[in-house]
């Protein structure tokens, strides 16, 4: 028993790896097919073979009846909100390094909570904006190159997308908290509406993509169905079995896959400056994923001990004002002599 749960929790790991893996290596496929494609044709084929098989699972649950309103309310800002972060995360990572994209980016991870205000009073603690500044560093020291210089347009586009990308992730935190909202039928929706989007600025180069050889199409192929529809159904199956933490943990690697695949695949190099700037920028994204989410736990901790010395007082109030309203018994008028009880009071 105790090693068949050792199983399913290192099949677990290898899943969240493996998502994160294939996140990574998103950069350079989506680099070479910019190196093809024009960027726009690329986002609508992207969105357009992720979306057919969206709906293909979504019908196969009986799902294509219609989506609910507060799916709709949620999907379509939140289409638009995604298709932005795509063109600019697309646009940018056409002019640098697979690497430094995938490092960049990440700088996401401690945006995000400073945005994001969902069922949560105050701000980050002081240890998270020291992790802040880390990452900050880490990016400067990556846009350096080999030396410090202006920084590249590319590396400036990755971090407008990070920063798009953190006003994205906090939207869909405040668009769906709360709501009934299912996770595919949302997903279907956001690649639709991203479909849409896009198809009328590349609608010109279509037949460009008609001509396209095997390899772009590999690499359009790669991005629909295993950057997005297997990463999505994938994440979403690991993260029912395993803890929260574990699962950031396993997931915040991808910039360290995009490093890697870069070097390894793509032929780039890190200079030494480049290379402390990664590590900088893993170490300050782990800090700061780990400073928010105690803060975040504790604050949970503390609003629900809250609630509980509430509800105990409103309890003892009760039952006090009961006991002064409850008529006296006296101990030696019983029975027939003892006068008839007032029914207790149940509010105040």
């Amino acid at each position: 028993m105790h090693r068949g749960r050792v199983t399913d929790a290192r099949r677990t790991d290898v899943v969240l790896l493996l998502v994160a893996l294939v996140w990574g290596s998103s950069y350079l496929s989506a680099q070479t097919a910019v190196g093809a494609l024009p960027v726009l044709l690329v986002l609508f084929a992207r969105y357009a073979l992720a979306a057919l098989p969206c709906l293909g699972l979504v019908a196969a649950q009986g799902g294509l009846r219609g989506w609910t309103r507060d799916e709709v309310r949620a999907g379509l800002p939140l289409g638009v909100t995604q298709a932005a972060v795509l063109v600019v995360e697309t646009y940018g990572v056409a002019h640098t390094t697979a690497a430094n994209a995938g490092l960049i980016i990440s700088l996401t991870i401690v945006l995000t909570p400073l945005l994001d205000r969902t069922g949560r009073r105050g701000g980050p603690p002081p240890a998270f904006f020291a992790a802040a500044g880390v990452c900050v560093l880490a990016v400067a020291l990556l846009m350096s190159g080999n030396g410090f210089h202006a920084p590249r347009l590319g590396d400036l586009l990755m971090l407008a997308a990070a920063c798009v990308r953190a006003v994205h992730v906090a939207l869909v935190g405040r668009l769906t908290a709360g709501r009934a909202i299912r996770p595919l039928h949302l997903t279907t929706l956001q690649t639709l509406v991203g479909t849409a989007l896009f198809l009328a600025p590349a609608a010109r180069d279509l037949p460009v993509l008609a001509r396209a050889d095997a390899a772009t199409w590999t690499q359009l192929v790669y991005l629909a169905l295993f950057c997005s529809v297997f990463a999505f159904l994938a994440q979403t199956w690991a993260v029912q079995r395993t803890s929260a933490s574990r699962a950031s943990l396993l997931l915040g690697t991808e910039p360290v896959w995009a490093a890697a695949v870069g070097i390894a695949l793509g032929g780039e190099h890190l200079t030494p400056l480049t290379a402390l700037g990664a590590a900088l920028m893993v170490s300050g994204t782990y800090w700061g994923q780990a400073v928010e989410r105690a803060h975040r736990t504790a604050a949970a901790t503390e609003a629900t001990e809250a609630t509980e010395a509430t509800e105990s007082a409103i309890s003892s109030r009760t039952t006090d004002t009961a006991r002064a309203f409850a008529p006296a018994m006296s101990p030696e008028r019983t029975g027939e002599d003892a006068p008839c009880p007032t029914p207790t009071p149940t509010s105040i």
